[in-house]
């Protein structure tokens, strides 16, 4: 799969069951769109529909933050880091 799309690919750690109820939960919350065995459609904008409101809806395991808000604060803090080494280096 990483060779095709060349994104890398990770798996949970079978020692690791944490991951499994996070993976689980957001399996269900797909399927309420994509119910098994439906044909995923080829209509980006739907697919993207589905995404933001994945990435919109507060998770329990976030401190009910979404999922989008803490990929945000993950690159600010990120980027504080990269100025904090650029500004050490000169």
């Amino acid at each position: 799969m990483t060779v095709v799309t060349d994104l890398p690919v990770f798996f949970s750690d079978p020692h690791s069951p944490w991951p499994g109820p996070t993976n689980e939960n957001t399996n269900r919350l797909i399927r309420e769109d994509l119910p098994k065995g439906t044909d995923i459609p080829q209509h980006q904008p739907y697919l993207a529909a589905i995404a933001d409101e994945l990435n919109t809806r507060p998770r329990a395991y976030l401190g009910f933050y979404t999922p989008q808000k803490m990929f945000h604060k993950l690159l600010l803090r990120a980027k504080v880091l990269l100025q904090r080494i650029d500004t050490t280096r000169s």
